[in-house]
């Protein structure tokens, strides 16, 4: 049996739309559901396997993109947010109902991604957002009880997708970091 990747992933990525303008995102909850409206496409689009963001039942990645904090806005119900973890660098929104993150925020100043939102645009019923892109913290989810032995089906099927498996960021992403640590200390 294929590993379940993610209902996104399992069956092909469809394709985005280079012109697409954005839309909205709900929570699961059949009423008075959290709405969120993005004001653009997203960035970074990628599949990822780490421990902390929200995943479909029985999934074993998140499909999970950013957006910059100020095209991103609650539409609906915010009263029913609650953040899942104060400490955690990422400040995930969840609904308090059906359990959903609807964005992470970074809140730390002195963080390379200050300003921009992680979101999941399988919560919109729109369709033409940014495909999947790469593959992000893939051997993680071995931490969360995958079978090791299964890792090399887990990276060819990412691969057979077209997404690049990483155990860290995409190299873009990567390079992004050290540009903004290195500026902070001075080297550019």
């Amino acid at each position: 049996m294929a590993p379940n990747l993610h209902p996104l992933l399992n069956h092909g990525i469809t394709p985005g739309s280079p012109s697409f303008p954005g839309g909205t995102l709900a929570c699961h909850c059949p009423s008075d559901p959290v709405e969120v409206t993005l004001g653009s496409d997203v960035s970074h689009n990628h599949a990822c396997g780490c421990s902390r963001c929200w995943k479909p039942s029985g999934a074993l990645f998140s499909v999970v993109a950013v957006i910059p904090r100020d095209k991103l806005s609650v539409t609906a119900n915010p009263g029913k947010l609650a953040i899942v973890d104060e400490s955690a660098a990422i400040q995930r929104h969840a609904c308090t109902g059906c359990g959903v993150h609807m964005f992470g925020r970074i809140e730390k100043e002195e963080h390379p991604f200050k300003g921009l939102d992680f979101v999941h645009v399988e919560l919109s019923p729109q369709k033409g957002w940014q495909a999947p892109q790469f593959a992000a913290f893939v051997s993680s989810i071995i931490e969360q009880g995958f079978d090791p032995s299964g890792m090399d089906e887990v990276r060819q099927k990412l691969k057979g997708l077209g997404l690049e498996p990483y155990d860290a960021l995409s190299p873009p992403l990567m390079d992004a970091i050290a540009t903004w640590t290195a500026k902070k200390a001075g080297k550019l």
